[in-house]
């Protein structure tokens, strides 16, 4: 799964790197960036968090307890009304395209034709939403078949389709007295059609029946699996939302902060979705359905067991990557951005972005894995609570350290409300377990997490003095290079100093993997 989600994020990358190189961090891009992260948040609010974490339990208990014809028939149910309820929201966003613009960016009125464009991107890109809701169904149920290549690699296709259909739309788009940058949009469309088309065959292989009527009697709309699954996803659509309205609040500030605010955070941020996405999500994919079965199997302590040591994977490799995005910003960024329009001033102030997104790479990942958990248990409440503080904390940093850090005043803020929010929902999930008379492995927990932190400031410490020593003697990529390697052997060895058993677990696994 991780190989699948590194393709992804690689293309992802590419993608980045295509719009830094033919638009650079300009007014279009502002527009763009904004007008897609409405549908995106759309998607993360009620198709892939929430949605997710609430199909993956419901599906595994009824197919242990109703059969595996049953388990089908409530996977259709759930298709078609999350494509029915999904497919409305879409054409309500493409509606009120105007006034949700207005207020996410009124700021975009003082550059002539910014607030436009962007109300008219935010129409095309919206019918991306049900296409990657549905794209995400089927990556649900396929997790819980324990398939989990395919539907991670349907992202990767999204990219490369986006990416092909964008170009070539936005090198046509000036003869037809468009915006090149509206390519693009329609490139988002064509990419989200493909994710979800490319999954289909893999679910028939699973024995994937559309069933509607049959085996159970009992109407669709009082289905008991589907209802409960809906009760889990409206608190949890909550609960899972904090990470995106905060980036959504981070924007709404970072419109008035001037030019280019919202690409540099954009472009921090995409390059923190590697560690994230690549090892944060995946481990709490691979995670949700092992938990989920022994927790229904009343064995707490195995769930527990297995939490913990998903936690401490996170640890072995998010604070390096932490570490590393933070040191190494600069020359990484600028050997994967400055390029065309991408200047070096864009350069510095995208690096001053992640290093304080970086602060908090960890904590995201934690927070990845914890909130599904709370659904899996049971405990929507928590999450949501937890949510609720993330929230209005997030929007309290931002209002104090803007007006001093500016645009990477907002970063920070959101990297230490990532913070507290991991802290919470640990405590609650802790709770929980000590009810059901299980160990909640704390003083392991923290151990693990101090002397991976120790590991991770020790590397970037040598990194950085070895990079800035040859800053101005190599070439960047070999600064990169130089830098990565470094980082990797120095990491490696303290972690054998340090006894981090799951560096060395991570390692031995990956030899095996490669024969």
């Amino acid at each position: 799964m991780s190989v699948a989600v590194f393709l992804s994020r690689i293309l992802g990358l590419v993608r980045e790197q295509v719009f830094a190189a033919l638009f650079g961090a300009s007014h279009a891009t502002d527009a763009y960036q904004i007008a897609f992260r409405i549908p995106n948040l759309l998607r993360d609010l009620f198709a892939e968090g929430a949605m997710s974490a609430a199909l993956v339990p419901t599906f595994i208990q009824v197919q242990k307890e109703k059969g595996v014809d049953r388990g089908w028939q409530v996977a259709t149910r759930v298709f078609v009304f999350l494509f029915l309820i999904v497919g409305l929201l879409a054409v309500l966003g493409v509606f009120f395209a105007e006034p949700i613009i207005e207020f996410y960016a009124g700021a975009y009125h003082s550059v002539p034709g910014k607030f436009e464009l962007t109300v008219k991107m935010t129409r095309i890109m919206m019918p991306f939403f049900p296409l990657v809701a549905l794209a995400a169904a089927f990556m649900a149920i396929l997790n819980a078949c324990g398939k989990f290549f395919m539907p991670s690699f349907a992202s990767a296709m999204f990219n490369a389709v986006s990416i092909i259909t964008g170009v070539v739309l936005a090198n046509l788009f000036p003869g037809w007295g468009r915006e090149p940058i509206e390519g693009m949009a329609y490139g988002v469309i064509a990419g989200g059609f493909v994710q979800a088309l490319i999954q289909w065959p893999v679910l028939r292989r699973q024995g994937y029946r559309p069933l509607w009527s049959q085996p159970d009697s009992v109407s669709s709309l009082n289905d008991p699996a589907l209802r409960r699954m809906m009760f889990l996803m409206i608190p949890g659509t909550v609960g899972l939302a904090a990470t995106q309205i905060n980036i959504l609040v981070n924007s709404v500030f970072a419109t008035s902060v001037g030019a280019g605010a919202v690409s540099w955070l954009n472009y921090a941020f995409r390059l923190m979705q590697f560690p994230i996405g690549i090892f944060g999500v995946s481990l709490a994919s691979a995670t949700l359905p092992v938990f989920s079965r022994a927790w229904s199997s009343h064995h707490h302590q195995d769930a527990s067991d297995s939490l913990l040591k998903t936690v401490k994977r996170v640890f072995a490799i998010n604070f390096p990557a932490s570490s590393g995005l933070a040191f190494l910003g600069v020359p990484i960024i600028a050997l994967i951005f400055e390029h065309g329009k991408f200047s070096r001033a864009d350069t510095v102030s995208t690096a001053n972005a992640l290093a304080a997104y970086a602060v908090g790479l960890t904590a995201y990942s934690v927070v990845k894995v914890l909130v599904p958990i709370c659904y899996a248990i049971g405990e929507t409440r928590l999450a949501v609570f937890s949510s609720v503080f993330s929230v209005g904390s997030n929007l309290l940093f931002n209002f104090l350290f803007v007006k001093k850090l500016g645009f990477v005043g907002l970063a920070l803020g959101t990297s230490i409300t990532a913070i507290l929010n991991s802290i919470l929902l640990w405590y609650f999930i802790s709770k929980k377990f000590r009810q059901n008379g299980v160990s909640t492995h704390l003083v392991e927990v923290l151990k693990s997490m101090t002397l991976y932190g120790v590991a991770a400031l020790g590397m970037g410490a040598l990194v950085w003095s070895i990079d800035h020593w040859l800053a101005e003697s190599v070439s960047v990529l070999f600064r990169v290079a130089i830098g990565m390697g470094v980082g990797v052997v120095s990491y490696l060895g303290l972690s054998i100093l340090l006894k981090l058993e799951e560096s060395l677990d991570l390692l031995r696994m990956i030899k095996r993997r490669l024969g």
